[in-house]
């Protein structure tokens, strides 16, 4: 029997999965769990490839290859029609191919799967938000002074991490001042919020930039109202603020302790408020946790919606890498995509950091890149997400602070619940992170027995399983661990 027989039916069960993922809102999961090229066939066993053994590993154990097998059975009629999956390290994705393309282009000529290099699944996410959200193309035709170009909605990949933030930022772009009045976003560095507040100033200035739209960080906001004091020109100051239309504020958690401020923009909020003027805020952590801020603005800021932006999972971190590449207009081999980000969890900023890195070798050393040096180039960068980085007392530090409780009542005896959740957390934590057994944290916790560290540990990692919130917020202490002696 001839190859490549089934290659037509091939790409069509690729394209028709591919646009089920998209009605799904699953695109990020069909990006990266069916990477996998058509090589040929012959006797009914088609024969595919993927770029390293982690890949098939995982497009095995999350069903990929089961799933287009039974698509292509349903598109051909054929119940013994198999898949064979090799590892091929030249491996090199392509475009699925359009209608037109099929119908230009012969059988054996023809290619599937997902672009790597240059993914059709960025351009496919584009189209996504403007026909699923009635958002037109967001690349910005008019620039605000205060705004960045490059933090608009095309260039953000949402992820499960991310998609419930994403899709209310566009909501609030196109109806400010509406039902979603404040809205806060809250999670650590680099996750994105900063991006989506600006985004959305960038879409609604294209959309009427006669609206007075201010973008500014809280630090800037307090030197800005302390100097206005000092200069005793408070009433210009209160002028600017409350008369815009749209208030981006960036780290407002810069505001813990400052009452001068905070009062300030309590009366602000409260006046845009009243004028249905749009408000966005982002934080690091859920207000309610920032110290010696003022209760009735908490109240104010917790009365819009607040969305918490977890850290991106390994899928997430993989397209937004395909797709920071490929608005540099570079290429980079998937198994070094897939390195990448499987050991950079923390944040997207070093998921950038990263690229620069490796891009700049390349352009000024003129060597081609390799996984090897690339492990050579990232090592410290890596090194930095690495558990043999981490010890017991910087665990404890991080826990203690996010709980507002002493490092010694964290380690001690006291049984009070806001004593004894953090323990545990922190228990659960150091035996994750670290390489300490259960007697060897036992003797750090004020001697307590081996069988009480495992009940503490055993406790949180079952309460995780049925609290999303509470795997949310150790994900988050364990980014900081990671990112404290930065």
């Amino acid at each position: 029997m001839s190859k490549n027989m089934y290659q037509e039916a091939w790409n069509y069960a690729l394209e028709e999965l591919h646009n089920q993922y998209i009605s799904e809102d699953r695109e990020n999961e069909f990006i990266f769990n069916f990477n996998i090229n058509y090589v040929s066939d012959e006797n009914n066993v088609i024969t595919v490839c993927v770029p390293s053994p982690f890949m098939k590993n995982q497009v095995t154990s999350k069903g990929s290859l089961e799933i287009i097998q039974n698509k292509l059975r349903e598109v051909t009629g054929l119940n013994d029609l198999t898949l064979d999956c090799i590892v091929n390290k030249d491996f090199k994705s392509a475009e699925i191919p359009s209608d037109d393309d099929k119908e230009g282009s012969k059988a054996a000529e023809s290619s599937s799967a997902l672009t790597q290099s240059k993914p059709q699944s960025a351009t496919v996410s584009n189209s996504k938000i403007e026909n699923e959200n009635n958002s037109p193309k967001q690349t910005p035709v008019k620039k605000h002074p205060q705004l960045s170009e490059n933090f608009i909605f095309e260039n953000f990949i949402p992820g499960d991490n991310s998609m419930f933030a994403y899709n209310a930022a566009i909501s609030v772009a196109k109806e400010p001042g509406k039902a979603r009045n404040p809205i806060l976003f809250y999670g650590g560095s680099g996750l994105g919020k900063t991006h989506l507040m600006q985004a959305i100033g960038n879409y609604i200035y294209n959309q009427n930039p006669k609206l007075k739209i201010c973008y500014i960080s809280a630090e800037s906001f307090t030197n800005e109202f302390t100097d206005s004091i000092r200069t005793k020109k408070t009433q210009e100051f209160k002028n600017k603020y409350r008369g815009l239309d749209i208030l981006l504020l960036d780290d407002i958690h810069f505001l813990q302790g400052k009452e001068q401020t905070q009062e300030e923009l309590f009366y602000t909020f409260n006046a845009l408020f009243e004028k249905k003027a749009q408000m966005v805020f982002t934080c690091d952590r859920p207000i309610r946790e920032i110290k010696n801020m003022a209760d009735r603005l908490v109240s104010r800021l917790n009365n819009g919606l607040s969305i918490d932006i977890q850290i991106p999972k390994f899928e997430n971190r993989y397209a937004i890498l395909q797709k920071k590449i490929e608005l540099q207009g570079k290429q980079l081999s998937p198994e070094i995509i897939e390195y990448i980000a499987k050991n950079i969890e923390t944040n997207v900023r070093e998921l950038e950091s990263a690229l620069t890195t490796v891009f700049s070798y390349e352009e000024l050393t003129g060597r081609p890149l390799d996984l090897d040096s690339v492990k050579t180039l990232l090592h410290d960068l890596i090194q930095t997400n690495n558990a043999e980085n981490i010890s017991l007392e910087i665990i404890q530090k991080v826990v203690a602070d996010a709980y507002q409780i002493s490092v010694t009542d964290l380690k001690g005896k006291k049984k009070d619940k806001k004593y004894v959740i953090p323990r545990q957390i922190s228990i659960y934590m150091a035996r994750e992170m670290t390489e300490m057994s259960f007697m060897e944290l036992g003797n750090e916790y004020s001697g307590k027995d081996h069988s009480t560290i495992m009940y503490a540990y055993k406790k949180i990692a079952d309460l995780m399983k049925t609290d999303p919130s509470l795997e949310s917020r150790i994900e988050n202490l364990m980014r900081e661990v990671k990112e404290y002696k930065k």
